[in-house]
C-alpha cells in the first residue's frame, strides 16, 4: 500500500515545512531569480562555500562569488553566466564541466581554490518560461586535485624517460 503526502497530513495534521527541508538536504544548493540573484541557499551550500545564508540571499550571484581577482585565467563567472544563459534559453537542464572556480574566504580573505561539478535546472512558471534556476554542486576539489597530481607525475616520469 502507498501512502501520498495527503495521507501523512491526514495523520500527522501538519503540512510539510518545504523551506525547513530545503534548508536540510544534503545536496548543495542554491535558487536563483532570472536575473541570477540568490533567492535561497540550504545550509550544506552555504557552509561548502564558506557563506551565511542571510548575507547571500538577495543579492546578485556574481557579486556574491566573483572570480578570484589573482588568478589572470580565472573563467568561473564567465562559464557559470553562460551556462545559466543557455537554461534560460533552452529551458533545458545543463550539466557544466568540472570547473576551477575559486571562493573567497571570508574574515580571513583571499581565494580558496576549488573545483565543482556544477548542474543547473530550470524551473518553469505556469506560462512555461524559466521562474527560478536550481544551481547545484559537488565539490570535486580532491579529485581535481589528485588529477593534476597524477599528470605532473605522468609528464615527468615521460621527461626522465627521453632525458
Amino acid at each position: 500500500m502507498t501512502h501520498s503526502p495527503d495521507d501523512a497530513r491526514r495523520t500527522t495534521g501538519d503540512s510539510p515545512d518545504y523551506a525547513a527541508l530545503f534548508e536540510k538536504t544534503p545536496g548543495l544548493y542554491l535558487v536563483l531569480d532570472t536575473s541570477f540573484v540568490i533567492v535561497a541557499a540550504n545550509d550544506a551550500y552555504c557552509a561548502a562555500t564558506m557563506t551565511v545564508r542571510a548575507d547571500i540571499v538577495g543579492r546578485p550571484l556574481f557579486q556574491v562569488f566573483p572570480d578570484n581577482p589573482g588568478d589572470s585565467s580565472a573563467d568561473g563567472v564567465q562559464n557559470l553566466r553562460a551556462s545559466l544563459l543557455k537554461v534560460l534559453k533552452t529551458r533545458a537542464p545543463d550539466r557544466m564541466a568540472i570547473q576551477k572556480y575559486d571562493i573567497e574566504r571570508r574574515g580571513i580573505g583571499g581565494f580558496e581554490t576549488r573545483y565543482w561539478s556544477p548542474f543547473n535546472i530550470p524551473i518553469l512558471g505556469p506560462d512555461g518560461y524559466v521562474k527560478w534556476i536550481i544551481h547545484t554542486v559537488e565539490d570535486v576539489t580532491e579529485l581535481a586535485v589528485e588529477r593534476d597530481r597524477h599528470n605532473e607525475l605522468r609528464e615527468t616520469l615521460r621527461t626522465q624517460a627521453r632525458g
